[in-house]
């Protein structure tokens, strides 16, 4: 009963995007390390499952600065999940890409995990997932050949 509790207890960030830029060229941004750096974070990310990884940030009172991530699962152009623990959170981001009527990509990304005693970190990675993220996709995505 009490893990049942815990997991009703967390919370989710989940956000869809719709990017012109075809599903191949936003895995690109999902999954290459210099693309990925360039709307989120510095990394060593490779998209192999078991495959250990880390983005780096400025540190912050309670946080060194470097998220500690593993490949969870790959499906190759449509499925990247990951986990994603930093400071004090232990969660995982999963992306889902597929192609849009348009040519484009319906991506939605599923943060999960937050515990609800962290709310300052769920909000702050909630609005840049909303905000920043989405355009900076957008703009990664759609400038790549």
């Amino acid at each position: 009963m009490r893990d049942q509790k815990e997991r009703t207890d967390k919370r989710a960030i989940i956000v869809d995007y719709q990017l012109s830029a075809p599903p191949r060229k936003v895995w690109r941004a999902l999954t290459e390390p210099r693309l990925l750096e360039s709307w989120l974070m510095p990394n060593d990310i490779k998209p192999e499952a078991g495959r250990r990884f880390t983005f780096r940030a400025a540190p912050a009172p309670g946080f060194d600065g470097v998220v500690r991530c593993e490949v969870l699962k790959v499906e190759p152009g449509s499925r990247l999940v990951y986990s994603w623990r930093g400071g004090p959170l232990d969660t995982s981001v999963a992306w889902t890409l597929r192609l849009s009527s348009t040519g484009g990509t319906d991506l939605r990304l599923e943060h999960t995990g937050f515990d609800r005693d962290h709310s300052a970190t769920y909000d702050m990675l909630n609005e840049g997932w909303r905000k920043k993220a989405a355009s900076s996709l957008e703009r990664v995505s759609s400038s790549l050949d």
